[in-house]
């Protein structure tokens, strides 16, 4: 029997939990953000400059970039060690990214876009894609991830092959909507 075969009861129940893991991340990340948008930031004294935070959140998005490209690279090449090690890397910034953006929007309130004109047009596009894509990367990601990580190898390619580009593309707009807003903060 494969790692593929999902006849048995036992694999069966294996890709339902894979399910659940993936529904309560995402209801509880997805909740989080949600949340912190209908909330008002918190008013007292941090300490620090927030502005920080959004740069590492850049910071973090970028290094996701570098890591799913890598990660990428690697699996076309057949190097599945080398593969594994950058998802995970990507997962651990993406988390990192995470922590930064929650802490930054409970501590300050929404950035307005100050941009005008066609280009506000091109920001909103980009913020708009960029947000719906990300909450549902939550669990794709989630879900490839235990698929490899489970070794249901056709499983894993057939839906890594939404996952990576989606994954992609909110990492690389996440920069690209952070170096648009920055100069507003």
């Amino acid at each position: 029997m494969s790692a593929d075969d999902t006849s048995s009861p036992e694999n069966k129940g294996r890709s339902r939990s894979h399910a659940w893991i993936a529904v309560i991340l995402t209801v509880i990340i997805n909740g989080l953000i949600t949340v912190l948008f209908f909330i008002d930031g918190y008013n007292g004294e941090v300490g620090f400059d927030l502005t920080i935070l959004p740069m590492l959140n850049a910071i973090f998005n970028s290094f996701t970039t570098v890591f799913l490209v890598s990660a990428l690279f690697f699996i076309l090449r057949k190097n599945i060690k080398m593969h594994r090690r950058f998802i995970y890397a990507a997962f651990t910034s993406t988390s990192l990214f995470l922590i930064t953006y929650l802490i930054y929007h409970y501590l300050a309130e929404s950035t307005a876009y100050g941009g005008s004109g066609w280009i506000a047009g091109v920001y909103y596009f980009i913020l708009v894609s960029h947000i719906i894509l990300a909450a549902v990367i939550v669990p794709l990601a989630v879900i490839t991830f235990l698929r490899g990580i489970k070794f249901q190898v056709a499983k894993h390619r057939k839906i890594a092959r939404l996952t990576m580009p989606l994954w992609l593309y909110v990492s690389i707009t996440g920069v690209i909507v952070y170096l648009m807003i920055s100069p507003y903060y």
